[in-house]
């Protein structure tokens, strides 16, 4: 008797151990390094909230994360370091959520060949420079910036949209162009003023966020477009300056909107100021993605993924979308909703020619619809909008 229950016994321990190992086998850990904080209600929390989500829908998948990559928060540290941290403690895959780690996170694949790798921006998938096993993510956020702009134009009462942008390259200067798109159509095509009458400002901080000492001052930046009869200010930046000095100064008499970025709740307590916020979803790209790694089905890949034009704000299918502000007016509003609806049905394109650069050169022909790498490298910002076209 004292046999069998010994045997029982050690059948229940080995059953539970078989389950354990079992349970241990399908755990897929996966790395996310942010460039700022992962709490920054603006890019590197919608990529954290991105990972989360891929927790919740993914059977055994597990994030670990390394916020503050930066050269101001850890300098001297290198993505392959971080990158080598991470694989020792299990990641299969590691996402890199920032255009500035685009040579670190090259070289950390080429030293990981067994781990798979995204890069959210970057091109290296495109241009064939990625490994195998790096591929690149990204959305269509020019859509989204066009959006911002549209909402700056149609509430503006002076004419004088300010642009807060981070540091200078293509996919800077291409966002800030689609804002400037969706800007003017809305206050030539649906307002019906004069062109020449709309003044579009750029100032570039020189990071994605503010960095004391090394970078412009946004909160500086935004007060100086404020003190100067702009009275809507479009973030590119990661963080919500913009918002916070638009409160201040409606509390003290003028009436000012802003329009910030990347993060769905960053509106949050600024219903008197804010007219919507463009943001990212990176979530169902993740899934897909991470999914494709644990299924042994990766390829090297370059998505820049388009809105799901049936329902943008849908979390299940959208990469990107627009959540209206409180101090959007209802008629500014429906105005929106049409524009994007004329987006997404393609009876409207904005980038299409004539369209010029800056400098007067060419962009886009008469008539000319901008293929994909046109709008991805452009190489300034274009005719009508002020504010240098790279960082001096």
């Amino acid at each position: 008797m004292a046999k069998k229950t010994a045997w029982a016994s050690l059948a229940v321990f080995l059953t539970i151990a078989f389950a354990a190992t079992a349970v241990a086998a399908e755990t897929f850990s996966f790395g996310l390094l942010l460039v700022g904080p992962y709490n920054d209600r603006g890019y590197s929390q919608a990529h954290y909230e991105g990972g989360r989500y891929v927790e919740e829908q993914v059977p055994g998948a597990k994030m670990i994360y390394i916020d503050k990559v930066n050269p101001a928060d850890r300098p001297g540290v290198t993505i392959p370091q971080l990158v080598d941290d991470m694989v020792e403690k299990g990641a299969r895959l590691i996402i890199a959520n920032s255009d500035d780690m685009k040579d670190g996170i090259r070289e950390a694949a080429m030293l990981h060949p067994e781990t798979h790798f995204i890069h959210c921006s970057g091109d290296d998938a495109l241009t064939g420079k990625a490994p195998e096993n790096l591929s690149n993510l990204f959305a269509r956020m020019v859509y989204g910036k066009m959006m911002a702009g549209f909402a700056a134009a149609m509430t503006t009462q002076t004419g004088r949209i300010g642009y807060l942008g981070p540091l200078v390259n293509e996919e800077t200067r291409r966002l800030a162009a689609a804002s400037y798109l969706g800007a003017q159509h809305a206050w030539t095509t649906v307002r019906g003023k004069d062109p020449k009458d709309l003044k579009f400002g750029v100032t570039w901080i020189g990071f994605w966020f503010n960095i004391p000492g090394v970078t412009a001052d946004p909160t500086q930046v935004a007060q100086n477009f404020f003190n100067n009869d702009y009275d809507v200010v479009v973030s590119g930046i990661d963080t919500t300056e913009n918002v916070v000095v638009a409160r201040q100064k409606r509390r003290e008499g003028k009436t000012v909107w802003a329009v910030p970025y990347d993060y769905k709740g960053a509106c949050e307590g600024a219903d008197d100021v804010c007219l919507g916020v463009p943001y990212y979803n990176w979530g169902p790209g993740y899934v897909e993605m991470i999914e494709m790694s644990m299924n042994d089905e990766w390829k090297s890949v370059w998505r820049w993924q388009p809105p799901d034009w049936s329902d943008i704000n849908n979390p299940e299918t959208s990469p990107i979308g627009y959540e209206m502000g409180a101090a959007l007016s209802e008629e500014n509003r429906k105005a929106l909703d049409d524009f994007i609806g004329a987006l997404g049905a393609g009876t409207l394109t904005l980038f299409k020619g004539p369209l010029n650069y800056q400098d007067g050169s060419v962009f886009l022909k008469a008539g000319e619809v901008a293929a994909d790498k046109q709008i991805w490298y452009m190489e300034q910002l274009l005719e009508g909008m002020d504010g240098p076209s790279s960082a001096k």
